[in-house]
């Protein structure tokens, strides 16, 4: 998963033509560190996105923006525009990741 680092370099990853999934996380929560362990079968597994993960803490008013509410989240791009929001509360498992996913 690629580190974005600005605001400006999410502002240009989510632009394109094709669909791409950002995880929004913090170093400090338990429950990105969870789906960590996962999340590379998964990427392997939906290779068709190019994946992205940014800080929530370095942007938050990216956070807001996007109504972030919860980390991790998991939100799909396409043209600019969010087109899916997988929420913190419902991604807790691998199960519930992949289901996401597969209604994309």
């Amino acid at each position: 998963m690629k580190e974005l680092q600005t605001a400006e370099q999410f502002l240009e990853v989510v632009s394109g033509e094709q669909p791409i999934i950002v995880k929004f996380y913090t170093t400090w929560c338990p429950d990105c560190v969870r789906m960590d362990m996962f999340i590379e079968d998964i990427i392997k597994e939906y290779s068709e996105y190019d994946w992205f993960q940014i800080n929530r803490d370095h942007v938050p008013e990216l956070a807001e923006k996007y109504q972030v509410m919860g980390i991790p989240s998991l939100l799909v791009f396409q043209k600019g525009e969010k087109i899916a929001h997988l929420h913190s509360a419902n991604a807790k498992t691998p199960e519930e990741v992949r289901t996401f996913l597969q209604s994309l």
